[in-house]
């Protein structure tokens, strides 16, 4: 089934277009969650808290992708607006090589320093070996994870996001598989863990690359034979170096809450931790598939210079990112301890831990999507500049600083509390961002 990016779109319209992509993000989320799941039941405290430790620069490295996939999508979608799929489909060809060169480069890099980068983490004698083992057999599938991520988006332009949907699907079925027949079956440990992922993100990758390959592609991109373009990576690289930005301030920020963690806790609080990062990442992956797929619309609607659509998908945005954020936090607040229970059943004292952070931590998400959105819609208007420092802001330096300052006024319920704190400040300044930028873009 085929989406179009033009025409009005009410609510139901938009949920009904944008489900697929937030399906999509949901389950590209739980991959790490899976292997938390096997890894914590199956391997132990260890591992599981070494996995947790690595898994920040993977990720950080692999949000090259988005922000291909963000700020290429922006750029393919105004251009189709502007009525050119021919040099449409040149950006889309140029940029999917792009990454995937950035993918090999990297991952050969990072497989060679993973011992010191693992060191530079934190890591004690205990976790060293977990960490470094399980970073080098994921980091051999970076190039398709990131090709993976970029095609998030892309799959929206080509108005074909159930097909991201599916491919999402398989995915992390064949994870879940893979991780139980290798770790629960077979006995591999962490590695078993670390291959299942590595196999679920290849395909994840190769996927779209075969079908936006083939002849029973009928959808409106394709690759096509391309040179250089310089201008248009630029532009791409700048106009998503807001997600880049936040992904890697978020990772990096996750670095110091476990530098804190293991100076105020030890290694239960880098589990408690990840556990929390779990339930979040798939929180956050609701607001990140919708921001995607609206994205597309907005560029789309930008290009075609239709001004009433943007503000209304302006407001129709603001009232569902609130409506979510609401229903999440309650979720999170009710099932905090039934969830945190398939971690840690085992461990009585961390379980009421892990329970009582989590319920701190998840309040945040009253204002996140707020605040994720509002990078998303400068973003999507070809503006990478405004979109930056709203991302830049709200993680390293109003989170980075409450994540210091806050432990040393409340404690340990002080590192939980900074990520709320950080979204207040956020969403006032993201306010202040949309409304100085209404008479510009004339929504």
């Amino acid at each position: 089934m085929k989406i179009e990016l033009s025409g009005h779109y009410g609510y139901r319209r938009i949920v009904k277009t944008l489900a697929p992509m937030v399906a999509t993000m949901i389950v590209i989320s739980t991959y790490s969650v899976v292997d938390g799941l096997v890894v914590s039941n199956f391997v132990g405290n260890t591992a599981f808290a070494a996995m947790n430790l690595i898994w920040p620069v993977l990720s950080m490295i692999a949000a090259f992708g988005q922000m291909i996939g963000a700020g290429g999508s922006a750029l393919v979608s105004k251009t189709l607006g502007e009525g050119n799929p021919v040099r449409a489909r040149e950006i889309f060809s140029m940029l999917i090589r792009v990454s995937l060169v950035f993918g090999v480069l990297v991952a050969l890099l990072l497989i060679a320093s993973m011992e010191h980068v693992v060191l530079a983490l934190g890591s004690d004698g205990a976790m060293l070996p977990y960490a470094v083992s399980y970073g080098r057999i994921v980091a051999l599938a970076l190039p398709f994870y990131i090709v993976q991520m970029a095609f998030q988006s892309f799959y929206m332009t080509a108005e074909l996001p159930q097909l991201g949907t599916l491919s999402s699907i398989v995915c992390g079925l064949l994870n879940v598989g893979l991780d139980l027949l290798f770790v629960a079956v077979f006995g591999w440990g962490l590695e078993g863990a670390a291959i299942a992922t590595a196999v679920s993100l290849a395909f994840g990758g190769l996927f779209p690359l075969c079908w936006f390959s083939s002849r029973r592609n009928r959808s409106t991109l394709r690759f096509v034979r391309s040179g250089r373009d310089i201008p248009s990576l630029v532009k791409t690289c700048s106009n998503g170096v807001s997600e880049y930005v936040g992904n890697i301030s978020l990772n990096i920020v996750g670095i110091c809450y476990n530098l804190q963690l293991m100076k105020y806790v030890g290694e239960n609080g880098v589990s408690a931790y990840g556990i929390i990062m779990y339930i979040a990442f798939i929180f956050a992956a609701v607001f990140m598939g919708y921001n995607m797929g609206i994205s597309q619309i907005i560029a789309f609607n930008y290009g075609a210079g239709n001004r009433k659509e943007l503000t209304s998908l302006l407001h129709k945005s603001l009232v569902l990112v609130a409506a979510g954020g609401v229903a999440m936090t309650l979720v999170s607040e009710i099932s905090a301890r039934a969830v945190c229970g398939f971690f840690v059943s085992s461990d009585p004292g961390l379980h009421g831990f892990v329970t009582r952070a989590v319920r701190i931590y998840m309040l945040s998400f009253l204002l996140c999507g707020f605040n994720m959105f509002a990078s998303a819609w400068f973003t999507a208007l070809n503006n990478g500049t405004v979109s930056a420092v709203s991302a830049f802001a709200r993680t390293l330096v109003f989170e980075l600083g409450a994540v210091f300052l806050l432990p040393v006024l409340l404690g340990i319920d002080g590192i939980w509390l900074s990520v709320s704190v950080a979204e207040v400040f956020a969403c006032i300044m993201s306010a202040i961002l949309i409304l100085s930028f209404r008479k510009r873009y004339g929504y």
